[in-house]
């Protein structure tokens, strides 16, 4: 009877943590820096009072959701109805908003598509696309990063001099935008970034030589099949000395999308590779860089 009754406490404890893994985040509003834009943002906040360290997540041209929901995943200003929600992000969104969360550090997911009635974002190569100019990496993007930041520096529970920004594919390219834009004159205050596979071409990021506002470590795979990793490096290496430092981390065979939790990703042994090495890096940054507790 005894056994059994611990062995209940053991199910029911268990129950709870795989509960608590996988809790839909807050879902939250505030203004873009573009004028007349609301935006929505999905909040993974760690345990505790804070303050926190923060980061600025930043999707990829697909959009923040799952490619299983069906339906436009329009939210126009934030508040029209839709089939996409905070219960509806994709995996690997959830999973880094919950690594950020575990690790002490409030994160910020932010959906720049879905309230411009784009939520599902754009097909592979299309940055001639006039529909993508409302959202663009360069011009718009980054308006959206610097509209986060404003919000998560009001926010009593965070700390307002340890915000970083890290963006996957789209979202990475809107990173060294920003990075760009800040030492330009622009929004400046994230302390560092981490950018996985950007699209480096010039119609992605039009400025030829980043001198940057923040440090920034940037992770390219190297049979990456959507950009060019080698494009992407080699204007990564020719940064402005003068500007704060880029790293450039290369992981050898590794795909786009290298750090996304599904089974066809992970089935590559290269990626499994580089997943583990950037959270490896990530928790690292986490405690280095952001001082989490």
């Amino acid at each position: 009877m005894a056994a059994a009754a611990i062995g209940g406490a053991l199910l029911a404890a268990l129950a709870l943590v795989a509960g608590s893994a996988g809790a839909a985040p807050e879902t939250v509003r505030f203004p873009s820096a573009q004028s007349g834009t609301t935006l929505v943002g999905y909040l993974y906040r760690p345990a505790g009072d804070g303050p926190f360290p923060a980061a600025v997540l930043l999707h990829g041209r697909a959009g923040p959701y799952s490619s299983n929901v069906s339906g436009a995943c329009t939210l126009v200003d934030g508040v029209s109805p839709s089939p996409c929600g905070a219960q509806s992000l994709s995996r690997r969104h959830q999973a880094w908003g919950e690594f950020w969360a575990r690790r002490g550090v409030l994160a910020l997911l932010v959906d720049s598509f879905g309230p411009r009635g784009l939520g599902h974002g754009f097909a592979r190569g299309t940055h001639g696309s006039a529909q993508r100019v409302p959202v663009h990496e360069a011009t718009v993007r980054p308006l959206d990063a610097e509209g986060a930041l404003a919000w998560l520096r009001a926010r009593a529970d965070v700390r307002a001099e340890r915000i970083a920004l890290q963006g996957w594919s789209n979202g990475a390219s809107t990173v060294i935008n920003l990075l760009q834009r800040s030492r330009s004159g622009g929004g400046a205050g994230f302390v560092a970034a981490l950018a996985l596979y950007p699209g480096c071409g010039a119609a992605a990021v039009p400025v030829r030589s980043l001198r940057a506002s923040a440090p920034a470590t940037v992770f390219l795979g190297g049979a990456d099949e959507e950009v060019s990793p080698a494009a992407c490096r080699a204007f990564l290496e020719r940064a402005d000395p003068s500007g704060a430092p880029v790293e450039v981390v290369w992981y050898d065979d590794a795909t786009h999308d290298f750090d996304d939790p599904g089974p066809a990703r992970q089935a590559v042994a290269a990626n499994r590779r580089a997943r583990d090495d950037v959270e490896r890096r990530a928790e690292a940054f986490a405690r280095e860089v952001l001082g989490a507790r």
